[in-house]
């Protein structure tokens, strides 16, 4: 209602549930815009750090056709410097409900070892968009609530017979509208920063042999990789939060009417950083 970024309700429930501060991955030529519109009205300590397409490994070539950053995992990789501690992996533009926050934080006081990860899981039906198609991570969890296995589906659509999927936009398959998926938050030990410096070399290597122009390193694969070769286990905190974002134009007024309706209902208060939320109480 004030013109806030979708970003300044996320970081108010961190700050809440015990976050001490957060690292905002951006261009470098847009800090500016970044401190100007948003800095002023986040009573959090926030850093930058910058995504450089050409923050490759020392001997490795970009070529001059490559416009596209390298994906999730190398924008972690490149708050390399500033991660000091176990940390929690959001999307900037995603809106993920206040338990969110309070189940990453939990996890992360509570990290046991190097391999110990967490992830909040959705309900697919929680997630999908009344306006389009959407990509999601759709997860297999075990009995004792680890994650087994995450496979990318990149075009799921609502329909009245609830979620449907499809490989080639000819043929559908219906999804469980319950079935767990990753919204991409993530939480880590310190060690996760480590993992994705010796995973990316090699996809390197592969991207510039295989698609030089469009391969990204993204996070989940990273993920899995490791879940694959016994170096992580991923436990998996289901949250019955409704997710929001924009994924299309049409999106932004459904997003508003959202948000009005929590501050209704004081799951927010207006203004945004009030003195209490400013204290993390």
């Amino acid at each position: 209602p004030d013109g806030e970024f979708i970003l300044a309700y996320p970081l108010l429930d961190a700050r809440r549930a015990g976050f001490e501060r957060a690292i905002l991955v951006i261009k470098k030529e847009n800090e500016d815009d970044f401190r100007r519109l948003l800095c002023h009205r986040v009573a959090m300590p926030l850093e930058f750090a910058y995504q450089d397409l050409l923050d490759v490994p020392e001997g490795i070539a970009v070529p001059e056709t490559r416009k596209k950053p390298w994906g999730t995992g190398h924008a972690v990789l490149s708050a390399r410097r500033l991660i000091d501690a176990p940390f929690c992996v959001i999307n900037a533009d995603d809106y993920y409900g206040v338990l969110a926050f309070r189940l990453a934080y939990e996890h992360l006081t509570q990290i046991r070892d190097d391999g110990d990860f967490s992830m909040v899981g959705y309900r697919l039906k929680n997630t999908l968009s009344e306006t389009g198609f959407v990509a999601r991570g759709v997860c297999s969890v075990s009995e004792n609530g680890l994650l087994t296995d995450i496979h990318e589906r990149t075009h799921i659509i609502s329909t009245v017979d609830g979620p449907m999927m499809s490989e080639d936009l000819q043929t559908y398959t219906r999804l469980d509208p319950d079935t767990i998926v990753s919204m991409n938050m993530w939480g880590f030990p310190r060690a996760m920063v480590d993992r994705l410096g010796e995973a990316f070399p090699p996809f390197l290597r592969r991207a510039l042999a295989d698609n030089p122009e469009k391969a990204e390193f993204f996070l989940p694969f990273v993920v899995d990789s490791l879940l694959r070769d016994g170096r992580a286990r991923v436990s998996v905190s289901p949250t019955p939060d409704k997710w929001y974002g924009v994924t299309y134009r049409e999106d932004r007024p459904l997003v508003v009417n959202a948000i009005g309706q929590m501050i209704a209902e004081q799951v927010y208060p207006r203004p945004l950083w009030s003195g209490k939320q400013q204290k993390g109480l």
